[in-house]
Formats: C-alpha cells, sequence, structure tokens
C-alpha cells in the first residue's frame, strides 16, 4: 500500500530470532496465488509459525500474543535471507507492518521492502539487543522512526541511532511514490532534457 512515510512512532511485534529466512516469512506454497490482494498474504505471513499442523492458532507465537500489536517488527539478525521472493515483502506489508528493524537485512529482501513501502531499518546489535530487551520488560514499549532525520529512537531509554538508507527511496518513501509515480512525475524534465539533447 502506498503511504507517505514521516514520523512512525509505535509499539512493537519483537521477533528475536535470527536467520529468518523467506520461506519462513511466506511459505512457497503461498507463491501460487493468483492475486496479490494485501489481506490474503498478510493473512499467512509466517503462516506455519502462527498456526498448528491442524490448522489451530499456535498460542506461543508472538503475532498470536495480544500483548504484542503496532506496525513495528523488531526482528533478529540476517532478516529476509533465502529465495528472493517478492511476496515476502508482500506479506509484511499485507499484515500491517510499516517498519522492519534488525540488525542485518538480505539485500534482496531490504530492497523488496522498499518497493513495497515497508522501511528496513539498520541498527546496531547493541541497539537491537537493547529494544529487545525494552520490549520484553513492557510491551508497550514505543519506537519512533524518523525518517527525514534517519533516526530510530528507543522510547523507553531516550536512546538513538540514525540508520541509512538511499537518497532516492528515501524521496519515494517520503512521498508515496513508487518507480512508476516517480517517472511520471518528472516526466517534464524528461521531455525538457530530450528536446535540448536532439
Amino acid at each position: 500500500m502506498k503511504q507517505k512515510f514521516d514520523i512512525i512512532t509505535s509499539t512493537c511485534v519483537p521477533l528475536p530470532m535470527e536467520n529468518v529466512d523467506t520461506d519462513q516469512i511466506i511459505p512457497a506454497r503461498f507463491l501460487k496465488a493468483t492475486t496479490r490482494e494485501e489481506k490474503f498474504f498478510g493473512d499467512n505471513l509466517f503462516r506455519d509459525w502462527r498456526y498448528n499442523a491442524d490448522g489451530t492458532l499456535n498460542e506461543n507465537f508472538v503475532l498470536n500474543n495480544p500483548a504484542y500489536s503496532g506496525c513495528i517488527l523488531v526482528a533478529g539478525k540476517n532478516f529476509g535471507s533465502g529465495s528472493s521472493r517478492e511476496h515476502a515483502a508482500w506479506a509484511i506489508a499485507g499484515y500491517g507492518f510499516r517498519v522492519v528493524i534488525s540488525s542485518f537485512f538480505a539485500d534482496i529482501h531490504k530492497n523488496n521492502e522498499l518497493n513495497n513501502f515497508v522501511l528496513p531499518v539498520v541498527v546496531s546489535e547493541v541497539f537491537l539487543a537493547e529494544l529487545f530487551a525494552s520490549i520484553a520488560t513492557d510491551a508497550k514499549t514505543e519506537v519512533e522512526v524518523d525518517l527525514p532525520n534517519q533516526t530510530v529512537t528507543n522510547k523507553a531509554t531516550g536512546r538513538s541511532e540514525h540508520f541509512d538508507i538511499n537518497g532516492y527511496k528515501k524521496h519515494c518513501l517520503m512521498n508515496g511514490l513508487d518507480d512508476i509515480d516517480f517517472l511520471v512525475e518528472n516526466k517534464q524534465k524528461t521531455e525538457a532534457w530530450e528536446q535540448a539533447n536532439k
């Protein structure tokens, strides 16, 4: 979903597991879907962890724990490894997450998130550990993600870190533009350049 980014303050859903791959984010059997409906993919985010083999809810999985909510997912190191399936980013966005915080993302998955209006925020392992600790102490812990200033702040401790983002992707997120929208927005500039360089 195209949404403009500015400053997001939210409680978080903690997933303190490392090496979460795209098959765990959205199992391969859902890649056969003929829809890109957000609800479909969001409903099947972490499907095999959210549900038991008999289809009942796995009450031990964090997404099924009513204590945790919000539009920020805090994940362990090496998030989104494995296959390059864009469906994983569709599922994260479809569930309602707008930000994923980790100490390391697989490159392709990181770009897929950006292309689907989910902001991947890379923090230090020390900061990530502090976030997990704050959330474990109080599920209502809030985190502020300030895209214009490229900072993420743990509101429980007041500690902040700066994060990097490609300037083009930052512009697109802040203005709610995908790649096509950006080209359309700059159509007159492109045409003017073509005229000047015939």
